[in-house]
This record gives C-alpha cells, sequence and structure tokens, in this order.
C-alpha cells in the first residue's frame, strides 16, 4: 500500500510541476465529460431510456466531445510537436470547434 501511495505522489508532483496550464484546463475538461457521461449511464440505469433517442445522443455526445478533447491535448502537447508537424496550437483548438460545431449539429438533429 505504501508502494502504490508513493507512486500516486510522485504521479502528482510530476503532474504540477512539469505539465502546462494549457493541458491542465484540458484535462480538467476531459474530467469534466468523464463525470457527464458516467451520470447520464448511472441516470439510464436507474430511470430508464424511455425517449431513447436523447439518451443515445447525450451519452454519444458526452463520448464524442471526449475524443475530440483528447485529439485537442494530444495536438497542443509540446512532447508532441513533431508528430504535428505544421500544425499550431491555435489551428488544432479552431479543428476542434469546427468539430465541435458539427457534432452538436447532428446531435441536435438526432434527438428529434
Amino acid at each position: 500500500m505504501a508502494q502504490i501511495t508513493t507512486v500516486l505522489s510522485k504521479f502528482y508532483n510530476e503532474y504540477k510541476t512539469r505539465t502546462p496550464k494549457r493541458l491542465k484546463a484540458i484535462d480538467a475538461y476531459l474530467f469534466y465529460i468523464l463525470l457527464t457521461g458516467i451520470t447520464q449511464f448511472i441516470y439510464c440505469l436507474l430511470v430508464g431510456t424511455f425517449p431513447f433517442n436523447s439518451f443515445l445522443s447525450g451519452f454519444i455526445s458526452s463520448v464524442s466531445c471526449f475524443v475530440l478533447a483528447v485529439c485537442l491535448r494530444l495536438q497542443v502537447n509540446p512532447e508532441n510537436k513533431t508528430q504535428f508537424n505544421g500544425i499550431s496550437p491555435e489551428r488544432g483548438f479552431a479543428d476542434f470547434i469546427f468539430a465541435h460545431i458539427v457534432l452538436h449539429l447532428v446531435v441536435m438533429n438526432f434527438i428529434g
């Protein structure tokens, strides 16, 4: 048990000191989206899925937002600069916003 505590504290200290604020903000957004998806799934289990399209579109929206945010995090991370050559963080964010607009238009259409 002491080893797990040591590993977690080292991970937290490394994260706190070495991760840029931009990535921390994206991580907070990822955590929020994760909690939203979990809450929707638990609500579905407890209450039911009467308007199934509404549940499905909300849950798929949460999962898709999570995936898009992970892609944004990969593009914005300075350590991945060589893999995303020619894509600035601003361009990655613009792509993220455009993909969100398209995603939410599709989700709103699917709700009916």
